[in-house]
């Protein structure tokens, strides 16, 4: 009866019945432990098995294993050394669950050198035992540690190839981890849902389409079931690449459906310049009897952001917490102020950072100072410039926005200060870099870099590009070039941006009517973005590139997003 009613839930009649029993034994009270503990209720799981030991109840294997898993979870290393000294004291240490339960808690807890400690005296390990040792290491950060037990493993399971490519993915080895996907490949393994979510997340970060979608056939191949995470990752990651089409066929297949995978949609249909689109999927969410999130609530104020669709952004965020009872926190307040100052109201974008209910962060304020270098107001660019340097003087953007808006009015002294400060601080510009795969590789492209092995191909491809753009009546914008040199040079540095060589390199590379897909670290320029709408028309390509804040789809001389980012 405690059982049963622990499963379903009912905890307090579970303690009733245990309550009301004549006798009790060491069953009775394993089972009142065990309904705590899978109820998550681990805090009382652990004062009933102290009820039992000061009761003077003879512990066995069962109840210390559930016992350890409450610590494992509370994450309570010196509770569990306790019940560790309990087992030596009862003579079952040796016993193999029992050591994998200890080697995992102490793993989780951060204790390497007692995990290691048992792990290398244990006389019968299992598969158990390697996969959590390697966990274990993986938490705490020994990459490599992990790596060499799991190149010594006498036998592995899909767990063991899981537990290390996971791993990576969560270190941000993302290659590491898409090589040993490669390697579990091979070797006839099939990867579980688990793996595949890592390899997908580690294709979205190597902006490595090619392989991504490769793994989406395979799930199709395999006929394997795609449950919520799986679906959101897939979705999260061709929105990524600027692939709405398959995103949305990923979505519609979906028998299950979260709250995040309608978050992923919402934000990526917005991302990509289709606003109307994800807007209206916000209402759909909602006719679905789907309850939004605080996120959510991020992605439809991103999309109104998009296309500077302000009263609407006023309305969601009044919403959140009148219709639906969510306080807005500071990435909300900034997505406000984002949409204000994009839209040109600076003075009120102002005035809501100074209204706010907590301290705004550096993000909010950049948003701001952002939009003034935008909109050309100097003045207030200066003022919000200079408190962002002083708040967080080891950021590069917010020194290049400061200088950029000195040498737009030709303050070459001011441009020359802050270039002083930040080699002061050590702090240095972040480069231009533009990714674009080819054929599953990944070629990288810095502005005026010219240490491609095709690099003699890409420059006669950039003259071709420079007469047709001619033709199509581009002039360059040189008043992207903040820098004190002449006109003649400037036109020069400008078609020498990392994703004009990533274009002409495109063109050579890709066939149409593949679009060419190119990543960009940094927010594209007015010249970059002008260019790759006449290119798109001259050469009758589509051409996909992702900034740093969202996608530009450029097609037949227009782009996706209005010509409003």
């Amino acid at each position: 009866m405690i059982v049963l009613l622990g499963r379903s839930g009912h905890l307090e009649e579970a303690a009733k019945v245990f309550d009301e029993m004549p006798e009790r034994d060491l069953v009775s009270w394993s089972a009142l432990v065990s309904c705590y503990e899978q109820n998550e209720r681990y805090d009382e799981a652990l004062r009933k098995f102290k009820e039992m030991v000061v009761d003077g109840v003879l512990v066995d294997e069962v109840v210390l294993i559930t016992v350890l898993s409450a610590c494992t979870h509370l994450v309570v290393a010196m509770t569990g050394q306790l019940i560790h000294a309990l087992a030596i004291k009862a003579g079952i240490e040796l016993y193999i669950n029992l050591q994998n339960a200890l080697i995992h808690m102490y793993s989780i807890c951060g204790e390497l050198v007692a995990a290691e400690k048992l792990f290398s005296s244990g006389c019968t390990l299992d598969l158990i035992s390697w996969n959590s040792m390697i966990s274990g290491y993986l938490r705490c950060g020994e990459v490599e540690k992990a790596r060499s037990l799991f190149d010594s493993m006498p036998q592995r399971d899909t767990v063991s190839w899981s537990v290390l490519i996971s791993g990576y993915a969560q270190r941000d080895r993302f290659a590491d981890a898409l090589a040993l996907f490669q390697d579990m490949q091979l070797e006839g393994i099939q990867p579980d849902e688990t793996v595949l979510v890592s390899v997908i997340s580690a294709c979205t970060h190597l902006s490595a389409l090619d392989q991504g979608a490769w793994i989406h056939a395979y799930i199709r191949k395999k006929q394997m079931k795609v449950n919520v995470i799986l679906g959101t990752t897939l979705i999260d990651m061709y929105m990524k690449f600027g692939s709405v089409p398959n995103a949305m066929e990923v979505f519609r297949a979906m028998e299950e459906k979260g709250v995040s995978t309608w978050n992923a949609l919402i934000l990526g249909l917005a991302m990509n310049g289709f606003v109307k689109e994800s807007l209206a999927t916000f209402s759909e969410m909602k006719e679905c009897n789907i309850v939004p999130n605080e996120i959510t609530f991020l992605a439809v104020l991103g999309a109104c952001r998009h296309m500077g669709l302000v009263e609407e952004g006023r309305r969601h965020f009044d919403a959140m917490s009148r219709k639906h009872g969510i306080e807005p926190t500071i990435k909300h307040y900034g997505c406000m102020v984002d949409l204000l100052g994009r839209a040109g109201k600076l003075t009120e974008a102002e005035e809501l950072i100074a209204n706010m209910p907590v301290p705004p962060d550096v993000s909010t304020w950049g948003a701001l100072l952002g939009a003034c270098k935008k909109h050309g107001d100097n003045v207030m660019g200066e003022r919000v410039g200079r408190k962002l340097v002083d708040l967080q003087p080891e950021h590069d953007g917010f020194h290049v926005l400061l200088s950029n808006i000195y040498a737009s009015k030709g303050s070459w002294d001011n441009v020359h200060e802050i270039r002083g400060m930040m080699r002061q601080h050590g702090v240095i510009k972040t480069p231009g870099c533009s990714m674009i795969e080819v054929k599953g590789t990944i070629h990288e492209f810095l502005a005026g870099d010219k240490t491609h092995p095709q690099s003699e191909d890409i420059e006669k491809m950039l003259d071709d590009m420079a007469k047709k753009l001619k033709m199509e009546g581009y002039a360059p914008d040189t008043r992207e070039v903040l820098l004190d040199i002449d006109e003649e040079d400037k036109e020069t540095t400008l078609f020498r941006h990392s994703e004009k060589i990533a274009i002409a390199f495109g063109l050579l590379t890709i066939d149409a009517p593949t679009p060419i897909r190119i990543m960009k670290n940094l927010r594209i320029c007015n010249d970059c973005h002008m260019a790759a709408k006449l290119i798109s028309r001259a050469y009758d390509r589509e051409i996909v590139v992702r900034d740093r804040h969202r996608f530009h789809h450029f097609k037949q001389g227009s782009c996706s997003c209005l010509d409003y980012w």
